[in-house]
This record gives structure tokens, sequence and C-alpha cells, in this order.
């Protein structure tokens, strides 16, 4: 049996909260069960979530899993990513 890693962190931003779940993937990201690209109506929000990800390359080595609540989809883009846990 191999154990799989989880990485877990929660964000806050004004109205909004998240929790977060990070295991080695394909950079596969659901929020609230659907997948981010269907889940964000703008594709800005979608690229500020991943950016990240992008700017450290990492954007197909790990999946995540965002349970949002509260606020706008603008500020749970902005809570998202913060809440997914350091990775080192």
């Amino acid at each position: 049996m191999t154990d799989k890693k989880v990485w877990t962190g929660t964000g806050r931003r004004k109205r909004s909260s998240a929790q977060a779940r990070l295991t080695l993937g394909k950079g596969k990201i659901v929020v609230n069960g659907v997948l981010v690209d269907e889940y964000m109506p703008y594709a800005t929000l979608v690229m500020d979530i991943k950016q990240p990800l992008v700017a450290t390359g990492n954007e197909e080595k790990f999946d995540i899993e965002v349970t949002v609540k509260g606020g706008g989809f603008s500020g749970q883009a902005g809570v998202s990513f913060p809440s997914v846990p350091q990775h080192r």
C-alpha cells in the first residue's frame, strides 16, 4: 500500500474562505466539485488561480481541490490560491 501525500491549507479574504488539498497529480484544479474552467465565469480569474503554479513550473505536477464559501467569484478566486499549502 502506498501512502498518498496530501497537503492542506486554509485561506481567507474579505467574506470568502477556502480550504484546499494539494496532491501529486497532473494539474487538475477542482473548485467546489467543479473543474475550475467551468466554475469560474472569466478566464482572467482562472489565470489568477493558476498563476503561482505556472510561475513555479508546477502547473502539471499537482492536483488541487478547493472548497470555497462566501463572497463573489473575484473574492473566491483571490482566496483560492493562498489557501493552497506551500509545497517544499
